[in-house]
């Protein structure tokens, strides 16, 4: 049984707006990324991971039991940190965690003076004064208040200065360590680069890809860039290289060449290469980044991506 399990999951708002047959599984002790623009339908899928709506169809279960009926059973043992932060206006933090420690049921302050100084939070600032990054350490420390097993996070890190979202990074890190079963869902490249072992991204509420974070590391098939002393020489080795079944792209009028090849091929590619006039041969590593717009390429519209 999967920890946390999405089936199907439609919600349809129209005008092509909501999620759709939306569908990926978190294994207990695993970091899932959630990976996609402002839009997509992320928060739209948590939302409804976390029983605040109703799907048109499909089923969210944690831990084998569906989320939309006995929501306070099973929802003892999750931390979720929104993707919209409200916290009471006038209220201090420390009144705010308080009263989420109380509704828990919460008694031991030990966790959240550790948490209080790990994310260096003023007890005194009332809510209205915070900016967003001060309600984002706010809604973080109150989510991990009681030490859950399940972490539900919904854009954690957005608004928090680089410093902050570094040592955010270092604080999923140390969960992951601990056993602790994340979803992550983010627009950061980077932050779920670094703290994810599966990760699926989304486009346009539905999902287009779902990869061993491992797995863009470890590719067999390379991208490399063959540099000529010139055009007729790129000329040349682009009528070789495709007589002998590479693909081959040509990098504008720089005598440039851009050769897919296995690893398995890497000699082939190498041979004779010299004497036509090469002048430098580099392999273009992939990146999670380059993985999510070969996607949204045709898009000129992906705010938010970092």
């Amino acid at each position: 049984m999967h920890t946390i399990d999405i089936v199907d999951l439609t919600k349809d708002y129209g005008q092509g707006r909501g999620v759709f047959d939306v569908s990926f599984y978190v294994n207990k002790g695993e970091c899932f990324g959630f990976l996609g623009p402002n839009g997509a339908g992320k928060s739209t899928t948590i939302r409804h991971l976390m029983g605040f709506s109703m799907p048109d169809k499909g089923h969210t279960y944690i831990n084998g039991q569906d989320t939309r009926y006995n929501r306070d059973i099973i929802f003892q043992n999750v931390a979720y940190v929104p993707g919209e932060v409200v916290l009471p206006r006038n209220l201090k933090g420390t009144e705010v965690v308080k009263e989420q420690r109380q509704l828990k049921g919460v008694h031991d302050d030990k966790l959240y003076k550790e948490l209080k100084d790990y994310f260096r939070l003023d007890p005194n600032l009332i809510c209205k004064e915070m900016d967003l990054g001060r309600k984002r350490k706010r809604a973080i420390v109150c989510a991990f208040r009681s030490n859950p097993d399940i972490i539900i996070l919904d854009e954690p890190s957005s608004g928090l200065d680089p410093e902050r979202q570094d040592k955010f990074v270092d604080f999923i890190l140390d969960l992951k360590k601990k056993g602790k079963t994340i979803l992550l869902s983010s627009h950061i490249f980077s932050e779920v680069d670094a703290c994810c072992d599966r990760i699926a991204v989304i486009k346009d509420g539905k999902i287009v890809s779902q990869i061993l974070a491992d797995s863009l590391k470890h590719k067999t098939e390379k991208k490399y860039v063959l540099t000529y002393s010139n055009r007729k020489n790129r000329k040349n080795a682009n009528e070789r290289l495709l007589q002998e079944g590479f693909k081959v792209t040509e990098s504008g009028k720089e005598p440039v060449l851009i050769v897919d090849a296995d690893d398995k091929d890497i000699n082939k590619l190498l041979c004779n290469r010299n004497r036509e006039g090469r002048t430098d041969f580099k392999e273009i590593k992939e990146t999670l980044e380059d993985y999510f717009m070969s996607f949204y390429k045709e898009d000129l519209d992906y705010g938010g991506i970092k």
